[in-house]
């Protein structure tokens, strides 16, 4: 089985190069084009960021170039024919960084979570940036460039990131977070784009204040062919995430909260069946990935603190406490929860949701629990789950099949949630919130029980 690394460079004359290993197929990434800019938007998100005020650390900078190399890796060493047994890869980025001893005492916090969060073995080396790049961040002027924002809320356009960013500009603290994004595909992106366009429209109008709202939205993408194949499992796109909103945190004064707004029955992400475990169920917002951010933050020394508001909260009870009730009624539909909204090109409607995968399950479950039946305003490919049986060997009755076999084994065993919320990962970390996290996915069931009432599957 081939290793895959990738080693990025940061200019033309940049000619490091890694020890030649057996079985390791090395990819160089040139990071720096030739106007000595920053490529794979990291120059552009700077320039942005420099506009606002907000000037990113070095250390940011290091960030986003990791990022970079996991995303690149993730997403362009395919699964199938890269590991033994058809998901497990082997994989290694070489970064150049500001500091390499900061960022190599920081490397197994760094392989631990990626491990956890694609399934892969991961291993990580850090080298000096070329002198001539030792500083790439323009430094702030001393209370002159003070930024407007006190916190970094992450805003990828789904319901619970709009709930999360209304909840954050209505609430007591009245919060002005940098709304940060990350573009994605384009059936995300432009749904993403015109949804906060609107959140910012909507907020003008009910609370009238010389206030606009701002947000950083980036875009990276690399060819299809730079490493070994494509891979569409992209089980490390929160890495990518996280780290964008981090990055643009360290621009700030002091310290900072960076908020990732997730319910906390998909946060658990508890597989339906015995077969779904390890990263064939996502781990994006899982509370032992959560804290593995901040203890790599604190060791590289960006003064931020990931934080889910929700953690405790399922769906429903998140649609039903937002603080601008009126503008999520209007809202709702132009958010986007489904986890294949690109599938809608071959569709004969412009639904961005298919209204039976996971993500989409869970929706229609909060909001029917939050609004009452009859009252979601989103279109759905499939709209009426009890209009025919629904075959559990397709796209629109697998999920609709797991969760009905989930809800049954939790019905004859109630006490079976104490053991299933610790199968995609360890806990040990909240010995103190396990009844509450054992609550919110029993209380997160439930409402999906609901909805599923009259459903069948063949």
């Amino acid at each position: 089985m081939t290793r895959y690394a990738l080693a990025g460079h940061f200019s033309p004359d940049d000619h490091f190069q890694p020890p030649d290993e057996d079985g390791v197929a090395v990819t160089r990434l040139d990071l720096v084009g030739g106007d000595r800019r920053l490529r794979y938007g990291i120059g552009q998100a700077m320039d942005h960021l420099w506009s606002r005020r907000v000037r990113p650390s070095e250390i940011g900078v290091d960030l986003m170039v990791v990022a970079v190399l996991v995303h690149a890796l993730d997403t362009r060493v395919k699964r199938v024919t890269a590991s033994q047994d058809g998901w497990t890869r082997e994989l290694r980025i070489v970064a150049p960084v500001s500091d390499p001893a900061q960022w190599q005492a920081a490397a197994p916090t760094l392989t631990t979570m990626l491990r956890f969060l694609t399934g892969d073995h991961w291993d990580v080396a850090f080298r000096a940036r070329p002198r001539s790049f030792g500083a790439v961040s323009l430094p702030a002027l001393p209370n002159v460039d003070i930024p407007n924002f006190d916190g970094v809320s992450l805003f990828s356009g789904g319901l619970d990131s709009l709930i999360g960013a209304l909840n954050a500009l209505a609430g007591p603290g009245r919060l002005r977070p940098l709304f940060v994004s990350h573009k994605g595909e384009g059936a995300v992106s432009g749904p993403q784009g015109a949804l906060f366009q609107r959140m910012s429209e909507g907020f003008a109008r009910q609370q009238p204040t010389n206030r606009t709202l701002e947000g950083l939205r980036y875009s990276l993408s690399f060819k299809r062919n730079l490493i070994a194949g494509s891979e569409d499992s992209t089980r490390g796109r929160s890495f990518l995430f996280l780290a964008l909103g981090a990055f643009a945190g360290s621009g700030l004064p002091g310290h900072f909260d960076l908020r990732i707004p997730e319910n906390g029955l998909i946060a658990l992400n508890v597989p339906l069946d015995p077969t779904r475990i390890g990263s064939n169920s996502t781990r994006t917002t899982h509370p032992f990935y959560l804290r593995r951010w901040n203890d790599l933050l604190t060791s590289i020394g960006i003064p931020g603190t990931v934080v889910n508001p929700y953690w405790n909260f399922t769906k429903g009870e998140m649609v039903a406490s937002c603080l601008m009730p009126d503008l999520l009624k209007e809202l709702i539909p132009l958010s986007v929860s489904c986890a294949h909204p690109s599938l809608k090109r071959w569709s004969k409607d412009d639904n961005n949701h298919c209204g039976t995968c996971v993500p989409c399950i869970i929706r229609r479950a909060a909001i029917e629990a939050a609004l009452g039946v009859g009252n979601d305003p989103t279109g759905y490919r499939c709209g009426d789950l009890t209009a025919q049986p629904l075959s559990a060997k397709s796209k629109d009755g697998k999920q609709v099949r797991g969760y009905q076999y989930a809800l049954g084994r939790l019905a004859q065993n109630p006490d079976l949630a104490r053991i299933l919320i610790h199968k995609p990962g360890p806990l040990r970390e909240d010995v103190d919130n396990l009844d509450k996290l054992i609550g919110v996915y029993d209380r997160g069931m439930k409402e999906v029980g609901r909805l599923l009432t009259g459903v069948t599957t063949i």
